[in-house]
């Protein structure tokens, strides 16, 4: 069994697997779109990678406001899940992600990625910490 974590922004969307021991999350890859409404490849590029690894679970990353209301960003989060589930027929669990962004510029600050390089990895290792964090709550 594998994991699946999702970081989903408005124009990409990082993408994390688990090793099939639910321990460690690795990055994949960034899906990119060219606009926030150009989405039907995101899911089909998503329903591929699920084959791929063989996926039983998805973990998404829920933007909550940091005072924990849902804003904009949480509801089009939840519209995504919503619109995951019915096409892959896996579960989606959404995972509070209240500063990995942060927790990512940190991780590549001390990896010396270069600042101009940054948000060219941003997603991948957003959902990387997304998918990590949960993996840990398992235990």
């Amino acid at each position: 069994m594998r994991v699946l974590g999702l970081d989903y922004g408005s124009k990409t969307v990082g993408v994390a697997v688990s090793d099939p021991m639910l321990i460690t999350a690795q990055g994949v890859e960034i899906i990119r779109r060219e606009s926030e409404g150009k989405i039907r490849k995101t899911y089909q590029r998503i329903e591929e990678l699920c084959k791929e690894y063989e996926v039983e679970k998805i973990v998404l990353g829920y933007p909550k406001n940091m005072n924990g209301t849902d804003g904009e960003r949480a509801e089009k989060s939840l519209e995504f899940k919503d619109a995951l589930e019915r096409r892959t027929g896996i579960p989606v669990i959404m995972w509070d992600e209240r500063l990995t962004t942060v927790s990512a510029d940190n991780v590549m600050m001390e990896s010396g990625i270069r600042r101009e390089n940054r948000k060219e990895y941003v997603d991948e290792i957003a959902a990387m910490i997304i998918l990590q964090n949960y993996l840990e709550s398992l235990r």
